[in-house]
């Protein structure tokens, strides 16, 4: 469990914070909206009114009291840097910052956000990977280079033991878990037989796996 401070509560903050609910933290709502914080404080501990950018408000928050602080502000940039700056220099922990822009996205970093996220770049960068490759069920990011794929088994692997079809060697890709419906099969060794509607939940190389699943389709 993790203490929170969610500033900005938009569609996105609002989002994110129901998810920081349900997986049990404890979260602390900003806005100076007072209209949206009056509709959403019954959902959570505490909650506030107030102007961020003010940094008296700020400061009787107590902020290094907190685990992460979200800025998740979209529509006003200049807040956003404002308040992030202002939350690394009254002792906070983790910034997290939004970010709508690639330039703002390196404004919001020299002004001491630990992470800056991109949700419409992130969104639309795993749409492309998904439309470009059959059969893609899930995608994650590691670095410029790797990342962690969910996709169908090739109907040709149907019966075959991970040892015969050999998958690191020929094309490059780990296979972490395979995923039988709700069943997860962690770590399967080289025995392991392929079975029809079978998902593979895959590490490495980038451009090698999406090479392997535009294989696929022809």
């Amino acid at each position: 469990m993790k203490s929170v401070l969610l500033i900005g509560m938009g569609k996105f903050g609002q989002t994110l914070g129901e998810n920081l609910l349900n997986m049990g933290d404890e979260v602390m709502i900003v806005d100076k909206n007072e209209e949206i914080i009056n509709a959403l404080a019954p959902r959570y501990t505490n909650a506030l009114i107030a102007n961020c950018m003010n940094e008296n408000n700020l400061s009787s928050m107590d902020i290094p009291s907190f685990d992460v602080c979200v800025v998740a502000i979209g529509d006003d940039f200049q807040s956003s840097l404002e308040i992030t700056s202002l939350l690394k220099d009254l002792g906070a922990k983790f910034v997290v910052s939004k970010a709508t822009t690639e330039i703002q996205r390196k404004f919001l970093l020299r002004n001491g956000a630990d992470e800056v996220i991109y949700p419409d770049r992130d969104i639309a960068e795993k749409l492309a990977v998904r439309l470009n490759a059959e059969k893609v069920y899930d995608y994650i990011e590691l670095d410029s280079e790797y990342s962690i794929f969910e996709i169908a088994v090739p109907t040709e692997w149907y019966r075959k033991k991970i040892v015969d079809v050999n998958p690191r060697k020929r094309f490059g890709i780990n296979i972490l878990t395979i995923k039988k419906g709700k069943k997860i099969v962690t770590s399967p060794d080289a025995q392991y037989t392929f079975e029809e509607g079978d998902h593979m939940v895959v590490f490495g190389n980038t451009e090698n796996i999406l090479a392997f699943t535009n294989k696929k389709k022809k």
